[in-house]
């Protein structure tokens, strides 16, 4: 990826507290409140506190995103930008999510979750959602888009397309992502659909 120049001029750290109960997260969350450069992840007994988020994070999450919903408008989806917030199952699941959508209609649980992982915790991300059926969760990751789908036994299966863009492969996105200007790549990526390739 050209945009190594972004990775490292800060770096993300990882703390994983095992054994914490939901009170404890709770607890720990309410004293961390004002601190916007620390996100935590909570599942089952395991906490993990990120800081800061860096800039190679941002760039990724921001250039997916403007893809997308360019995408989105050219198909005349209806869409939704819920962006990142937190997703709680009390006493079992909490994280926050790095962008998200809705898709048709607005309601309170997205039809997509985008995450962007730079640094890899323990916690699989997927069982987040889970206890909030979100259909869809995608992972950016080392340069590699993963899509994982919520079947019908409500487990996520890893699929090569979105169901929601079954026309949209998401080795073009990547090769968007990679373009060293945010700009060029949004302009150049909506000159290649409008082409209809």
């Amino acid at each position: 990826m050209n945009i190594s120049l972004l990775d490292g001029a800060t770096e993300e750290k990882l703390v994983i507290l095992r054994d914490i109960t939901w009170e404890q997260f709770k607890g720990i969350e309410a004293q961390l409140k004002d601190n916007r450069s620390v996100r935590l992840s909570y599942l089952l007994g395991i906490l993990e506190i990120m800081s800061p988020v860096g800039p190679l994070h941002e760039y990724v999450k921001r250039t997916l995103s403007y893809l997308l919903e360019a995408y989105m408008k050219f198909l005349g989806m209806r869409f939704y930008g819920k962006g990142g917030f937190t997703l709680e199952e009390s006493g079992y699941a909490s994280g926050t999510l790095d962008e998200s959508y809705c898709i048709g209609i607005n309601k309170e649980t997205p039809d997509i979750v985008i995450e962007i992982i730079v640094t890899s915790g323990t916690i699989n991300r997927k069982e987040l959602y889970k206890p909030k059926r979100v259909p869809e969760v995608w992972f950016w990751k080392s340069d590699t888009i993963r899509i994982f789908h919520l079947n019908a036994s409500g487990e996520y299966e890893e699929v090569s397309r979105s169901s929601f863009f079954p026309n949209l492969d998401p080795n073009v996105l990547l090769q968007y992502i990679a373009m060293p200007d945010q700009y060029d790549a949004v302009q150049d990526f909506e000159r290649f659909i409008r082409q209809g390739n």
